[in-house]
C-alpha cells in the first residue's frame, strides 16, 4: 500500500501538471540550495520549480494524461512548471543555464505537446508574447492607414476627374 506522503505528492504534481500550460523537465545535479533558490527566482511568477522522485513525477504526468515525457525521468530530475507565458520562463531557465552550467534542461512538454531540449531553446529565443502582439498591432493599424488612404483617394480623384471632364465640356461648348 502507498504512503500517504507519496499519494499526496502525487497528487499535487499531477495538478500542476494539469493547472500548467507546461512542465519543462531538467537535470539539476551539482546545484546548491543557493543556486535553486536563484532559479526559482529568475523563472519568476510565471513558473514554480519542483524537485521531485522520477517514480512520483512520472505516475503524476501520466494521471495528467501527459504520457509523451515518460523517458526524460532518468537520473536526478526537478520540473519547472509554467503557469504564464512560457516564452519567459524558457527564457528564465536558458539564462540560469548560462551561468550555471549543471542545470540541463532535458525537454518537456508545452500545451500537450512534447519539445524536446532543442525546441525549449528556440522558445526562448522568441520575443515575448506582449512584445509579438504590440508588433501585431502595429502591422494591423499600418494596414488600416493604407486602406483609409486608398478609400480617401478614390472620392478626391472621382472629383478631378468630373472637374476635368466639365472643363473639356466647356472648352467644346464655347468653340461652337
Amino acid at each position: 500500500m502507498a504512503r500517504p506522503d507519496k499519494v499526496d505528492a502525487v497528487e499535487e504534481m499531477r495538478d500542476k501538471f494539469r493547472n500548467s500550460n507546461g512542465a519543462v523537465i531538467t537535470a539539476y545535479t551539482g546545484l546548491t540550495v543557493a543556486q535553486l533558490q536563484q532559479l526559482r527566482r529568475s523563472l519568476g511568477e510565471n513558473a514554480q520549480y519542483r524537485v521531485a522522485k522520477n517514480t512520483l513525477t512520472k505516475i503524476a504526468a501520466n494521471e495528467a494524461g501527459i504520457t509523451t515525457i515518460d523517458d526524460l525521468f532518468t537520473g536526478s530530475s526537478a520540473v519547472a512548471f509554467v503557469t504564464g507565458d512560457p516564452v519567459e520562463a524558457a527564457k528564465g531557465l536558458r539564462d540560469f543555464a548560462k551561468d550555471n552550467p549543471n542545470l540541463v534542461i532535458k525537454g518537456g512538454v508545452l500545451d500537450g505537446k512534447a519539445l524536446s531540449a532543442d525546441e525549449f531553446k528556440k522558445l526562448a529565443d522568441l520575443e515575448s508574447r506582449e512584445v509579438l502582439l504590440s508588433k501585431l498591432a502595429g502591422a494591423m493599424k499600418g494596414k488600416q492607414s493604407q486602406a483609409a488612404s486608398v478609400f480617401q483617394a478614390l472620392p478626391s480623384k472621382l472629383v478631378r476627374t468630373v472637374d476635368a471632364l466639365r472643363a473639356k465640356q466647356d472648352e467644346q461648348g464655347g468653340a461652337e
